[in-house]
């Protein structure tokens, strides 16, 4: 079994995550040339394949140099096999704008409502459900969160409130406090749940102020972290889940089931082990949304199948992660 470091829940040394998050990589040739395949450069798709580039460098330092098949490469670095058109892919893959109730706010499942809190990641995951998504319209912390809230306001069977994008964590602290300010009057709101791979991305944004208003806020506190292998983790990461579990938070993890980088059991089973060092637990495993542009990522359902079982016959049931597939419409996820 693999330990996690037990590193000190002070903010991270080094520079700010701001600083960080600009000085990401968004070239996709400087990025090969990081990783020492500069060669490549001539296969990659023109325009990025509509999806840009965005990948910090502290992630970068982690990909295997001259390989490839890195699986975190893979998860970064466009492909021509992005610009091919797919029967069943599309823009809108898990009918988000069906579920939209007010500005920025989707409301699919019953005692739940999710907010698009920004339209930013630290990194853009080239299989990504929301790569097409219209961001500059629907954006919840617009206004200070007002038409958001409102709808929360007026709706009592809503219980928790989850903060999605984006990524919630590409905002200030300061603009996620003015959300939890307008919550203080809603009295049926009892959790918060907050989906971002910032914590694995760029460790430095759980920095003192997060965890500080993290820690403050009197609500129940679930951080969703979203990891595909265990690669993606190192002592940072490690240090950023700790502060995370020190201000309060549950922390689970869920994963995308992605042809070519996790898709045998032996990865998933370390990764399903390595979350759980670092102090979090495996949730779910995900069949790809079929988004336009991620074709080429899907793994069939039989597979799927087999490599869940065979997953469960090396690990403890806690650790073993749903399959299930997300169903425009439907009431809650689908298990496969």
């Amino acid at each position: 079994m693999i330990t996690a470091t037990h590193a000190a829940r002070l903010s991270p040394p080094g520079p700010d995550w701001r600083t960080l998050w600009r000085d990401a990589v968004t070239d996709p040739a400087e990025l090969l040339d990081l990783v020492g395949l500069g060669h490549l450069a001539d296969h990659l798709p023109a325009g990025d394949a509509g999806f840009s580039v965005r990948v910090p460098r502290g992630f970068v330092a982690r990909m295997r140099q001259g390989d490839p098949r890195d699986p975190l490469l893979l998860q970064a670095l466009p492909q021509l096999a992005e610009l091919d058109v797919v029967p069943g892919f599309t823009v809108d893959a898990v009918g988000d704008m069906a579920a939209r109730s007010a500005q920025g706010v989707l409301h699919k499942y019953e005692g739940r409502a999710l907010l698009i809190a920004s339209g930013s990641c630290a990194i853009n995951c080239r299989y990504c459900f929301r790569r097409h998504f219209p961001y500059g319209d629907e954006m919840a912390a617009a206004g200070q969160w007002r038409k958001a809230l409102e709808h929360v306001r007026h709706d009592a069977s809503i219980s928790e409130l989850i903060l999605s994008g984006g990524d919630p964590l590409s905002l200030a602290t300061s603009k996620l406090e003015e959300l939890t300010q307008g919550l203080a009057d809603i009295p049926h709101i009892t959790r918060l749940r907050i989906h971002t791979r910032l914590p694995v991305v760029l460790p430095e944004r759980i920095d003192g102020a997060f965890s500080q208003w993290l820690a403050d806020l009197p609500l129940q506190k679930v951080v969703v972290l979203h990891a595909n292998h265990a690669n993606e983790f190192d002592a940072d990461v490690d240090a950023a889940c700790g502060r995370l579990r020190d201000a309060g938070a549950t922390l689970l993890n869920q994963s995308v089931l992605l042809r070519g980088i996790n898709d045998d059991a032996e990865t998933l089973t370390a990764l399903s082990e390595r979350l759980f060092a670092a102090g979090v637990l495996p949730y779910y495993l995900h069949q790809l949304d079929r988004v336009q542009g991620a074709a080429h990522f899907e793994v069939d359902d039989a597979r799927a199948l087999a490599l869940v079982d065979a997953v469960r016959q090396r690990l403890p049931g806690y650790l073993v992660p749903k399959l299930v597939r997300e169903v425009g419409g439907e009431p809650s996820k689908r298990p496969v």
